[in-house]
């Protein structure tokens, strides 16, 4: 098999096993369970609490002791072995700690997973910022798959979205010891400080001004990240309480259509490299945040009948506010960090916006819908989504104002060399 096709199997598989359920959770414990949003937010905070520690930890334990898709593969296979548990738990604070252990180990694959891309395309004289995004793309392809085998099988409120996610995690771990090696740099000296021996060069980062600035902001973008991922579902699925849209396609089928997103997602990451070039990473940053307002404001508008035609929009809508965030973001990471720490500025970058971000916008998000969204147990979508699309907007006028970046073109391909 080519290098290019094992990369793409693994991109497929690695998003695969997270788009099993993270789609559909919200609606398993609304709908299945009946928790608070509180108690939700909570189970989703450990998708961000985790991303505090873990992806740096495992960039540094990469980049100086053991190989990464060695350390890809342990991972994955706990991943599994935990998501074959958590269909017996029936308790929101137990599923809290099986999810948050789940969370150790797959949050840090993400940035892992794009660590060993680089590094095996870099070995093999591939063109990094021309042949990654077609690679990145599968995996949005895979989680696709995942989320429609989810709804048609009917699982999207029950436990078997688990089963799914954990029969094909351990296969991914598996497969992952077949990659080419990508051994630890040891490129550390004798003479190096205590943080270099401890790995934590990246932290250095922040004393650089912009790149401090670019964190913040993917911070406080990554708070809104996964607030489609939470809410998405459970909004569309709430619809069956009104008479006229109980039976509508947008109800029966809320996963698949949720995915259209997903698929939007598809076409965005294959139009990265062309936005890089051509408009630099701040106007691409731009495009993503403005195109969130238009997510979060079409949502608090659109109903499955005559107002479908703005769910449909949202969900294409997504694929530029995403991609253009995760994936460019990604790529300015990888272009401006010295090769010594690449992966665990990649955790870094990952600890920022999936992680203090996430975490404050899960932990946030369910307090503030159950105190100021929810009565006699409906929550108020439109009012949920509409302040959301404020927050979209404040971050966005604040980016455009203070995030300071001249647009070199030919610098974005340094990321070969």
């Amino acid at each position: 098999m080519s290098i290019k096709f094992r990369l793409t199997l693994m991109s497929f598989l690695q998003f695969f096993v997270w788009g099993a359920w993270l789609i559909t959770i919200g609606t398993y414990c609304f709908n299945a369970k009946g928790w608070t949003g509180a108690e939700f937010g909570a189970i989703f905070s450990t998708l961000g609490l985790s991303s505090l520690f873990m992806p740096a930890i495992t960039g540094i334990i990469a980049d100086k002791w053991l190989n990464a898709e060695k350390l890809y593969g342990i991972l994955h296979i706990f991943y599994g072995l935990i998501l074959f548990y958590v269909p017996s738990v029936n308790d929101p604070n137990t599923l809290y700690y099986a999810i948050f252990g789940a969370m150790i180990c797959y949050m840090p694959t993400i940035s892992l997973s794009n660590s060993i891309a680089y590094n095996i395309l870099k070995n093999n004289n591939y063109d990094v910022v021309k042949i990654f995004p077609p690679i990145r793309v599968w995996g949005t392809i895979g989680f696709i798959f995942a989320m429609w085998i989810t709804n048609l099988t009917g699982s999207k409120a029950n436990a078997n979205q688990f089963y799914i996610a954990a029969v094909m995690a351990i296969v991914l771990g598996i497969y992952s010891f077949t990659l080419p090696k990508c051994p630890p740099q040891k490129t550390i000296s004798k003479d190096a400080t205590l943080l270099e021996q401890l790995g934590l060069n990246a932290f250095k980062l922040f004393t650089n001004s912009k790149m401090a600035l670019f964190m913040i902001f993917s911070m406080f973008l990554g708070a809104a990240l996964q607030l489609t991922n939470m809410y998405g579902d459970s909004f569309l699925d709430d619809f069956k309480k009104i008479p006229e849209y109980t039976d509508s396609f947008v109800v029966k089928y809320s996963t698949i259509i949720m995915s259209i997103s997903q698929i939007s997602e598809t076409l965005f990451i294959l139009a990265i490299p062309f936005f890089l070039k051509r408009f630099g990473i701040k106007q691409v940053m731009l495009f993503s945040m403005i195109a969130w307002v238009l997510r979060f404001g079409l949502f608090a508008y659109g109903n499955p009948i005559d107002g479908l035609w703005m769910i449909i929009l949202s969900c294409i809508v997504y694929g530029m506010a995403f991609d253009f965030f995760n994936i460019s973001g990604s790529l300015f990471v990888e272009t401006t960090t010295d090769s010594k720490i690449r992966s665990s500025a990649q955790g870094l970058f990952m600890m920022m916006t999936n992680g203090v971000g996430a975490y404050l916008g899960s932990k946030i998000s369910g307090y503030v819908i159950d105190k100021y969204f929810t009565y006699d147990g409906n929550k108020d979508w439109h009012g949920i989504w509409f302040s959301f699309a404020v927050y979209a907007l404040l971050i966005t006028i604040l980016f455009a104002i203070f995030f300071k970046h001249k647009h070199e073109p030919n610098n974005i391909s340094s990321i070969n060399h």
